[in-house]
Parts: C-alpha cells; structure tokens; sequence
C-alpha cells in the first residue's frame, strides 16, 4: 500500500491534488505518518502543480510559508482523504480517514472527474494559505493584522473591511496559527519581532 501511495504521487507529471490533514489521527502509525509527509514533499518538488486542502486546525502543522510547495487552502473540515493525480488515477482511503487501513485505487474516468469536481469545489471555498515574504505580512491578512493592531473591536473591523464577521473571524485565526500564537497580544509581539508592522 505504502509503495502504491508513493508510485501514485511520483507519477504525476502535470498535477496533484490532495485532501490532507497533517495532524492526522492518532490511531495512524507513526511510520505512515512519516511516509505521507515523505510523500508530500516528493511531489512539492515535482514539476506537478500540488494544489492542498487542508483542514483549518491543521494549519499550524503546515510546513513554514517559505517550503510549502504548491499551493495550499484551508478549510473548516476536509470530506475525506484524498489523492489525485494527473485527472487520472485517485487513491482514496478504504475508510475515508485513515491511508494505513487500506487504500481504493480509482481509475474510471467518470469517477475520477467526480473527485476532481469535488477538489475544485472544496478549492474555490477555501482560503488561500498566505506565503509570507520575509519582514512583511501575508498582503491578505495586512488590513486583519492593522485592525488588530488599532484595537478595533472585530465587528468594527469587519465592517471597515468590508468582509463578514465569520470571514474576519477566520482571517484573525490564520493570522495567529500564521504568527504561531493564540493570543492577539501575542500576535502583535511576534508581528514586531518578524518586522510585520
């Protein structure tokens, strides 16, 4: 199972979209975690294009800005795990959460695009992970850590931002798993010691 994970994310050429959660569960052996994220990082060093989705909990334990390759988005939860590669072949596992009970190799054309309508679907609702360049802050989450910063309550900010209140309520927590912190002072902190502001 473990080599037809791996074959299956080497052999993509062109793309490679993934339902992923990092964390993982606990009951998934220790080796199989170290060899999704082997296999991860393989195809982030293909000349596949890696598109993730990855559960919002899960964004702290993504890889640091600077070495996420591909792109990444994250949602509220993911609907299972899922592999696809090149719109041709998915692996899905046998009991939609954990890749060590078993993988289900998928080739039909029509079930495949069914995955790959799903992926998209899931895509165009998440937020995009921000890759931060050195000393500033993400360019979409600047106006979130500004509002933070001159103490606007989040329903004020929202409104000045034109975004909803649950929209800036997720924009605040990806900056804070951004900056590694729980605490919005904290968050100003660490946004000093980075240069951000």
């Amino acid at each position: 199972m473990s080599a037809t994970l791996t074959g299956l994310v080497h052999a993509a050429r062109h793309e490679l979209l993934t339902f992923d959660d990092p964390v993982g569960s606990p009951t998934v052996a220790e080796p199989f975690r170290a060899l999704a994220g082997a296999c991860v990082r393989a195809a982030d060093e293909r000349p596949a294009t890696v598109r993730r989705i990855v559960p919002r909990r899960a964004l702290s334990h993504l890889p640091p800005p600077g070495r996420l390759g591909g792109r990444a988005r994250v949602t509220d939860s993911i609907p299972f795990k899922l592999v696809v590669a090149d719109r041709s072949v998915a692996a899905v596992p046998l009991d939609l959460e954990l890749h060590s009970n078993g993988l289900l190799l998928i080739r039909d054309p029509v079930v495949v695009q069914a995955l790959v309508r799903t992926h998209q679907s899931w895509w165009d609702g998440g937020d995009e992970v921000a890759v931060a360049v050195s000393g500033s802050a993400p360019a979409h989450l600047r106006p979130v850590l500004d509002a933070m910063l001159a103490g606007l309550t989040d329903e004020t900010a929202a409104a000045r931002l034109g975004m909803s209140a649950r929209t800036y309520s997720r924009r605040v927590g990806e900056l804070l798993a951004a900056l590694g912190t729980a605490s919005r002072f904290r968050a100003g902190v660490e946004a000093a010691r980075r240069g951000w502001i």
